[in-house]
């Protein structure tokens, strides 16, 4: 089996091209039926065992940071390598103007026992309202954690590009943005890439399987019923298909990738993440893992790449499709908007979780 492609985001740190991702196994993202939590374990160690070894989480995604804190530690205790932990910092919309130091280093502190680690490698920082004061301030305090020795790659998450590029003009050393990036959601392609490649910011993809409708599961279904679906990112990416392909333009697409699928031997899902991974600027897309059965799949991106002639044919079909409006995560901070309606703007002690 080949080993996972591995890419340099600082001189001195590295991820895999594939991140595990873990918002599926927060509290308050399944809405029909309980995670079997010890099979989500195996699945994780089964990936770090073959190269993916860097984990994606959140400070807010409930449950989380202790479930990897778990792994760590048993892992440590048996004298066995330990994953590199992507987390975040999300302040809460009601905290936003009140936010100190004092604030931050309890967050990163909290992250840092829960996860039982000495520096956390990656803080992913996000801010939800720009009319709130202090965002730059704040991006300064996790600066001076870094400094501290608390933080060794600071990056962003959920930024559009011109705010992001006043926290880059204020001084800051961004490594990454986390951005919503699919077939079905090509917002990174107005502002954000062209931003990455002028400032050296490399970019991080989540939602490249639109939270499993990019799948053979969903060939020739009926458009569900929204109240109906079993969690949350089923919720929030039937959206994101109603305001992009609709209904039958992404049955047409999943027909397309299913004729990929059979000439390539790669799954429909596969196909997709290799789409994301070959957009410039693109460094890793984090693939979301909540149980062993689709380990087999994921273990198949190592060492693949879609071929010229597969990504030329898919720009074409999506390039006929609008774009959700507005830059990345603009429709999900619309106030009254369908996309913010399923948004958790005040978790930092509560028992739910986030959106990427």
């Amino acid at each position: 089996m080949q080993s996972m492609d591995r890419i340099s985001i600082l001189p001195d740190y590295d991820i895999p091209r594939i991140i595990c991702g873990g918002w599926q196994l927060s509290t308050g993202h399944a809405l029909k039926q309980a995670l079997d939590m010890a099979d989500a374990k195996r699945a994780f160690e089964t990936l770090l065992e073959h190269g993916f070894n860097t984990f994606d989480g959140a400070d807010i995604y409930t449950g989380v940071e202790d479930f990897y804190g778990r792994i760590i530690r048993e892992r440590r205790a048996l004298g066995l390598s330990i994953p590199q932990i992507h987390t975040k910092f999300v302040p809460d919309l009601k905290d936003l103007e009140h936010v100190d130091y004092g604030y931050v280093e309890r967050i990163i502190l909290r992250s840092l026992d829960r996860l039982g680690l000495d520096r956390l490698d990656m803080v992913q920082f996000h801010w939800w309202d720009y009319e709130k004061r202090g965002m730059i301030d704040t991006a300064r305090h996790l600066a001076r954690l870094q400094a501290a020795g608390k933080i060794h790659v600071l990056s962003t998450t959920n930024f559009n590009a011109a705010e992001l590029e006043k926290i880059l003009d204020a001084g800051i050393s961004i490594a990454t943005v986390q951005c919503q990036y699919s077939l079905l959601d090509r917002r990174p392609q107005k502002a954000m890439a062209d931003l990455c490649r002028r400032r050296g910011v490399r970019m991080i993809a989540y939602g490249t399987l639109a939270g499993g409708f990019l799948s053979e599961k969903w060939i020739g279904a009926p458009k569900p019923d929204i109240g109906k679906l079993e969690n949350r990112s089923l919720v929030k990416y039937l959206l994101v298909i109603e305001d992009t392909l609709g209904w039958s333009g992404y049955q047409a697409l999943l027909e397309k990738l299913r004729r990929l699928s059979a000439e390539l031997q790669l799954s429909i899902s596969d196909i997709a993440t290799l789409y994301v991974l070959a957009q410039p600027g693109v460094a890793a897309a984090v693939v979301g893992t909540r149980s062993s059965r689709h380990i087999a799949d994921t273990l198949k991106l190592a060492g693949r790449a879609l071929p010229a002639e597969a990504l030329k044919e898919l720009d074409a079909f999506v390039a006929d499709f609008p774009m959700i409006e507005g830059d990345c995560f603009d429709a999900e901070r619309l106030p009254g908007g369908k996309h913010r309606a399923i948004m958790r703007m005040n978790l930092v002690d509560s028992d739910t979780g986030f959106d990427a």
